[in-house]
């Protein structure tokens, strides 16, 4: 992970998954937190090198590759963190992740694991969308749910770090299915990105792009082809099941899932563009003969 500058200000850690830094004097904000102590210690290396401080750490959402080093660096050095609302309730117990993961019931241990539940890390103030201004630091935060459920976007020094509001056209392809859990609300995030008053952008994976508007144009589109392709099959095929529109999904991109951790997210991914549907109106569900079943609206 190299330390790239972005501007006087700011900073970032290119790598599996991106951590922004914010130099802001005797102060310094780091924008998420890696997946594991490992990561930690290389950007702590890298910071310390450089003489830049590490006061503060600001959490864009609560999944385990976004914080799971945060508790390395809690420990190594006094750090005032900031989470948004609702997520800090997993943040403080990351068990929630398998949890909601496997359907409500107790994660078998397999979905113990750092990729699906970090380790705990201590909330000091938990926001939501607004302006802020906090030791120095002034900020505004943007609710960008749809890939979680109340990821909040910071935007500092007229760039915006926008977690996984957005993703790298590279990696739209390679998932294939990305992971959401709401598509209607993850389109709608990409539209109010686009009026953002940014003069850069860094996603949580991808790069930093001063002209980020065409990559979110991708990600829109990508979503709308998967919707369309979504309803094309349940419309040939009504009624569906919802286990066979995961299968049909999953088939169609080619996806392996060995593990039962990659099945329950492709599960969740799926199921993700079939509330979009259902909130479009264009689809109808019910429960018929034990399975959820998916049909074209208004269609007999």
């Amino acid at each position: 992970m190299q330390l790239t500058q972005i501007n006087q200000n700011l900073f970032y850690f290119k790598g599996p998954v991106n951590i922004g830094y914010i130099w802001q004097g005797d102060s310094g904000m780091l924008v998420d937190a890696g997946i594991d102590a490992q990561t930690m210690k290389k950007v702590l290396k890298q910071l310390d090198e450089h003489n830049y401080p590490v006061t503060h750490l600001f959490i864009t959402h609560a999944h385990s590759d976004h914080y799971g080093g945060g508790s390395y660096l809690q420990q190594d050095r006094p750090v005032y963190t900031f989470a948004p609302f609702y997520e800090e309730a997993i943040l403080r117990n990351p068990s929630l992740e398998p949890l909601y993961l496997f359907g409500g019931n107790d994660p078998l241990p397999e979905l113990r694991n750092k990729f699906l539940e970090g380790k705990s890390i201590f909330i000091d103030e938990v926001l939501q969308e607004g302006v802020y201004e906090r030791d120095g630091f002034n900020f505004t935060t943007y609710l960008l749910p749809g890939h979680s459920y109340y990821q909040l976007g910071i935007f500092i020094h007229d760039c915006l770090f926008a977690g996984d509001s957005y993703f790298s056209e590279e990696l739209l392809h390679k998932h294939k299915i990305p992971f959401l859990t709401d598509a209607h609300l993850a389109i709608q995030s990409l539209y109010k990105l686009k009026d953002i008053p940014a003069q850069g952008a860094l996603p949580g994976h991808g790069v930093y792009e001063e002209d980020f508007h065409q990559t979110v144009d991708a990600n829109i589109t990508y979503h709308h082809e998967l919707l369309h392709m979504l309803r094309e099959f349940i419309k040939e095929n009504e009624p569906v099941a919802h286990e066979d529109l995961i299968v049909y999904m999953c088939e169609e991109y080619e996806i392996q899932t060995p593990q039962l951790s990659q099945w329950l997210m492709f599960r969740t991914a799926v199921t993700a563009y079939l509330l979009a549907l259902i909130k479009q109106e264009q689809v109808e569900h019910k429960i018929d003969h034990y399975r959820w079943i998916f049909k074209i609206k208004g269609e007999a």
